[in-house]
């Protein structure tokens, strides 16, 4: 690999992982998703390379940035997923404890119907 080209993938791994920030900050998974394959084609074709003649710290600092910054998202959705289902739940049923600190479920399915009055 010349180092011509080499620079080449460099500039566009560097562009590729500025907007897979962007993304990352503005909220807009699907462009990150749409990004995953040409990130990971341009990093094996760096991999591929036998005599490096770059340092590449700079682009491992921006993929661990944005490795946290995926990450935070992850647990965001995580947290709103179990939030959600707790949710569900409760809409199903309700849970009580007694003096002695058993438990006790009381079903509660709500019905929804319109009544119409005059």
């Amino acid at each position: 690999m010349t180092a011509e080209t080499e620079d080449r993938i460099i500039a566009k791994l560097d562009a590729l992982l500025d907007d897979e920030r962007a993304a990352l900050l503005s909220g807009d998974l699907g462009r990150i998703g749409a990004g995953v394959a040409e990130k990971e084609r341009l990093i094996d074709a760096l991999n591929a390379a036998q005599d490096r003649q770059h340092d590449l710290s700079a682009l491992q600092a921006k993929v661990m940035r944005n490795q946290g910054l995926l990450d935070g998202a992850l647990q965001g959705i995580r947290s709103v997923a179990a939030r959600m289902a707790t949710y569900r739940q409760i809409r199903k049923s309700m849970d009580t404890y007694d003096g002695q600190g058993r438990k006790h479920t009381i079903p509660g399915e709500v019905a929804r119907t319109v009544q119409k009055r005059a």
